[in-house]
């Protein structure tokens, strides 16, 4: 069942992070279009700096799902295997203690806000262009917890926790001479 709702959560986000990308992407393609014929949208700019903080929270939460992010495996592969759980629960109380407490004052940002509006779109209220706050770190604890068993099994296996860095060149590759790349 945890695959299953680690599944659907994924594929939301991505459909969310797609659709963001797309709608930024058309976006500034018409705000060039319309600069170089001499116009200029007013609210662009402020449309587009709303769009890519959406973009950024919500592909944080899919990195955190897919433990995209940056994180250090290399040193908690270095430790040894009674050392590993320990700190690997520790960087994640502190990595969603950071979301929880960014999602609380999201929150505190959005009381705040009530009544104001964009500058060049007066009808668009600011909570609603916040809202990001709030929503993304709590869709990035999400996918941090989702993603944690995972994590966990790796973690505690004898090979450690898989990672880029990690691909291994099979012997017979060219890429593992110099004498044969060369022409």
């Amino acid at each position: 069942m945890l695959a299953q709702f680690q599944e659907i959560f994924k594929k939301v986000m991505e459909y969310i992070v797609i659709i963001l990308m797309i709608t930024l992407s058309l976006l500034v393609i018409v705000a060039v279009v319309y600069r170089k014929m001499g116009d200029s949208l007013s609210w662009y700019d402020e449309v587009a700096s709303v769009m890519l903080a959406w973009l950024t929270y919500y592909a944080s939460a899919l990195a955190a799902l897919t433990r995209g992010h940056i994180g250090f495996n290399g040193l908690l592969n270095s430790l040894k295997p009674a050392w590993r759980g320990p700190v690997l629960i520790i960087g994640e109380i502190l990595v969603i203690t950071f979301f929880i407490l960014l999602a609380w004052v999201g929150w505190q940002v959005l009381v705040i806000l009530e009544g104001d509006s964009l500058t060049s779109l007066t009808w668009v209220p600011t909570r609603l262009t916040q809202s990001v706050i709030p929503i993304g770190a709590a869709l990035f604890v999400i996918g941090q917890l989702l993603s944690f068993p995972d994590m966990w099994r790796q973690a505690m296996s004898d090979k450690g926790i898989a990672g880029h860095d990690d691909v291994e060149i099979p012997d017979d590759d060219p890429a593992n001479s110099l004498e044969e790349a060369r022409p």
